[in-house]
Parts: structure tokens; sequence; C-alpha cells
């Protein structure tokens, strides 16, 4: 099903049709679409060992781009796997985009409300973006995410968000606490990398633990309290404060996360109703967790 209005239709067809004719290596295996809730790219497998991704929509070209760079330079300085690209594909066989292959990850999706041990996968979470933070920023792109809240387009997005969503949810509640997020002091202790979309479709587990994270199509260098998000999309109540204390987080910046993951969801929610069911329903968890 599209998700947008101005997505591009893809198919193992396509996929095997563009693998053929750049990259003849691999023109002979398996191909299977993977389900995702993702929503910027279309993704396959290829054989046991390769999975291909094809951006969606024209607007997600430039986070493939980043894709295509930046988990190289980073993924040397992590402590879990992440997805860096062995061949990059350009426009053809009727495919008006660029496109990536990239080494299969192995593992699952966690799922909320059924981590074997949440504790230790939150204190896994805190040591990735712990990671992240340290690695020089320098030269890296900006993070979309790494803006203040009150930043007219999150602002204006995240309150065009909640009028829509009045049969929904405690639209007052909701508007309440987004006009007390947006008052908080800002983030004061420097630009640092953030993944900037750690949501369950974007990390892998294996044997409970956090093994990759997956999508750096959003990964850039700003404000990361974003990466606060997984608290509430994830986490249950008692590994999130083992999250926090991880991490370390004050008042206000903890405050600050939440809003961050109920902007997300807000604007989620409604776009996604009828297409991505697995993307609202995790979106309608983090509104009742950050509400309640």
């Amino acid at each position: 099903m599209r998700m947008h209005a101005d997505e591009i239709d893809t198919s193992p067809a396509l996929v095997r049709r563009l693998v053929a004719a750049q990259f003849p290596q691999w023109a002979d295996l398996p191909i299977e679409r993977v389900e995702s809730s993702g929503t910027d790219n279309a993704m396959y497998r290829l054989g046991e060992d390769l999975a291909v991704r094809l951006p969606r929509i024209p607007r997600t070209v430039d986070y493939l781009r980043r894709e295509q760079h930046w988990p190289t330079v980073l993924a040397p300085q992590l402590p879990v796997e992440v997805p860096v690209p062995v061949a990059l594909g350009e426009p053809g066989e009727g495919f008006p985009l660029p496109w990536t292959v990239l080494r299969w990850i192995p593992g699952r999706n966690p799922v909320v409300g059924s981590l074997d041990d949440a504790e230790a996968l939150a204190l896994d979470l805190a040591e990735f973006i712990q990671a992240l933070r340290k690695i020089d920023p320098t030269g890296g792109p900006d993070q979309n995410r790494g803006v203040p809240l009150g930043s007219p387009g999150r602002d204006s997005a995240t309150r065009e968000a909640i009028a829509q969503l009045h049969d929904d949810i405690d639209t007052t509640r909701a508007l309440s606490l987004w006009e007390r997020a947006i008052t908080l002091p800002e983030w004061s202790a420097g630009p640092t990398w953030s993944h900037g979309d750690l949501s369950p479709g974007n990390v892998l587990i294996r044997d409970g633990r956090l093994s990759a994270v997956i999508d750096f199509g959003g990964a850039g260098v700003g404000d990361p309290t974003v990466d606060l998000v997984v608290a509430w999309n994830l986490l249950p109540a008692d590994a999130r404060d083992v999250f926090r204390r991880a991490l370390d987080v004050d008042d206000d910046t903890w405050f600050r996360g939440a809003a961050w993951a109920l902007s997300i969801a807000l604007i989620q929610l409604p776009y996604y109703r009828d297409t991505n069911p697995g993307l609202v329903a995790n979106s309608r968890h983090v509104i009742n967790e950050v509400l309640g």
C-alpha cells in the first residue's frame, strides 16, 4: 500500500532488472520484499547476505545520500552493527532515483511490551547514544530534528497534528504539554551526532540484546535530545528509568525528550492512519505513555 501521494511503485521484478543491469554478479540471487513500517524506503532482501533499499519518494533522496556515506564513517566508532553500503545504484529501468545495496544484518525488531530483558536493552541503547555523541561532529550534516522544539516548522506541524486529532486524543493535555516544552531551556552542551529516529523499526536485537541500529538517513549533527524518544516508543517505565540514569539526563532535557516523542507520534498518526498500521499503533502507544 502506498503511504505517500507521490510514492514510486517498486517490486521484486523492478529490483531484479536494476540489479541485473548494474550489478550482474548478483543477478541470479533470490529477491524478496521485506515487510516493514519504514516510510522513506522500500527494502528487499537480495540473497542471504544483501539488502536493497529504494527511496519511496523523491524528497528522501538526500536521506539516501547520507546513508550511502556516513555509516561508513560512523560504524567503526559504534558498539553495534550499522548498515554499511556495498554498492551504490543509479536511476534506471524506469526507476528515477538512486538506490543502495547493503549488507543484510541479522536480527529482529523488538516488540513493545514483549522485551526479554528491557533493562539490559535500555543500557545497550544508552551505550549506543553515548558512543554516537562522542564522535567528532565536524563536517557532519545538520540533524533535521536537532533543532529547538519551538522552531517554526516543528511547532506548526505539531499544532496542526493536535488539531487534526481532536476526536482521538486528549488534545487539551497534549497542547498544554507541548506549550510547556517549548518554553524550556534549549540544549546548551554543543552539537553532537544523533540518529534522529530511534524507533522499534530501526532497532535490531539478538538474544534480547541490541545488535544493530539501522536507517541512518536522518542521522546528523545538532541537539541530540531527539534520541531520547526510544524511552517512550520502546522501553517500559522501569527500563525507562534505567535508560535515563545511564545517560544522566536532567529534568528539562528529559521533558524535551518526551515532547519530541509526542510530537513525532502526533504528526505520524493522522498522516499514516490508513496506510501504516504498525507505525500508527506505535504512535498511539507513545501518545498514551507521554500523556499518561
